[in-house]
Order: C-alpha cells, then structure tokens, then sequence
C-alpha cells in the first residue's frame, strides 16, 4: 500500500508588488471521504458481528468517548491511539487577570499508537509531478526516513519511531503545539 501525493506546480507570490515564482506544492491525493455506514459493512465483515451489533456498538463508542472526553478524560481508541479536548489561551501575569476571555481556541488532540506511527513510517508514499499546464511530467516513490511528526513532542518536531513512547501513544501532555509569538500557552493539556 502506499500513500499517493500530487506535487503540481503552482505561481506563489508572496509580495503583491513582486513578481512570483513557480513551484511544485504538495498535496495528499485523497481517493475518497469513506462514509460511516461503509465502514461499519467493512467492520462487521471483518469480525464475523452482524451489522446492525457493528453500528450499536459504533454509537455507543462514540457517544463514551464524547461524555468522558467533555469530563477532561483522555479516551483510548482502541488500535488508534488517544483522544482528548485541550484549549489554547493567552497568558496573564495577575491572577486577577484570568477569565474566560483568555481562550483563544478549543482543541482536538489526537494521539497516535506508536503502531500506528509505524504503520505510517513504513508506507511509501508515490508522488506524481503535475507542470502548470495540467501534464504529468514525472513519478517518485520515497525513500525518505518515515519520520512521522509528534505534535506531542516538546520541540513540536519530527521524531523516529525508536519505541521511546508509551504504548498507549502518550507521551509529553503538556507541549505547546501552536507554536508562534509565545503570547498563547496551552491551557487544560
């Protein structure tokens, strides 16, 4: 299996007085959006669960893991990963300072098994190059290291997968992930 990415060439400018340049953007070639009842036909062929046991237990995962993810719970996916809701706010010297209107932003974290980041690791990904005039004019396959990004990770960095997470793809909680000016700290990580 591999991953398929278009790498079609495109003017960026990044000054409206200058003139902008061409160059080759890259960009996931989605084949398609799978929807829930195809994954649950899949999901049920699989087990050997009749489908309509397949949805109820869909449902009822879902709607688990959105009642304790609300109540400040990281929620294991099961073969995924974690899953949890976070914030972004801005910083406050004072204590009388703080108020709600700190927020700035309410997050989705998702944290992958380090299964799963291997599983990613490990898939070639094949590029073809598409010229601004809509011709393909070349094919790649990677031969990069796989590194896989770990928004956990303190630096926000790529890591490896040298097995130095838990299982449970845990790791560093508490990581700005935004990066930027330094003024926005998370805040419920």
């Amino acid at each position: 299996m591999a991953l398929k990415v278009k790498a079609v060439e495109r003017l960026l400018k990044f000054d409206k007085e200058k003139e902008g340049k061409y160059r080759y953007v890259l960009s996931p070639d989605l084949y398609s959006s799978l929807d829930q009842d195809k994954v649950i036909k899949e999901a049920a062929s699989r087990s050997g669960v009749m489908e309509g046991v397949m949805q109820a237990c869909w449902n009822a995962a879902g709607e688990v893991i959105k009642a304790w993810a609300t109540e400040g719970h990281s929620v294991a996916i099961p073969g995924l990963g974690t899953m949890r809701f976070g914030l972004r706010g801005k910083a406050v010297e004072n204590v009388n300072e703080v108020k709600a209107g700190l927020i700035t932003t309410r997050r989705i974290i998702f944290t992958p098994t380090v299964k799963l980041k291997d599983e990613l690791a490990n898939t070639a990904i094949q590029i073809t190059c598409i010229d601004r005039n809509g011709k393909e004019v070349k094919r790649v396959t990677s031969s990069d290291s796989g590194d896989v990004e770990d928004p956990e990770n303190e630096n926000g960095g790529n890591t490896n997968q040298g097995g130095n997470q838990p299982s449970n793809g845990g790791g560093n909680q508490g990581g700005n992930t935004g990066g930027g000016s330094g003024s926005h700290e998370p805040i419920g990580d």
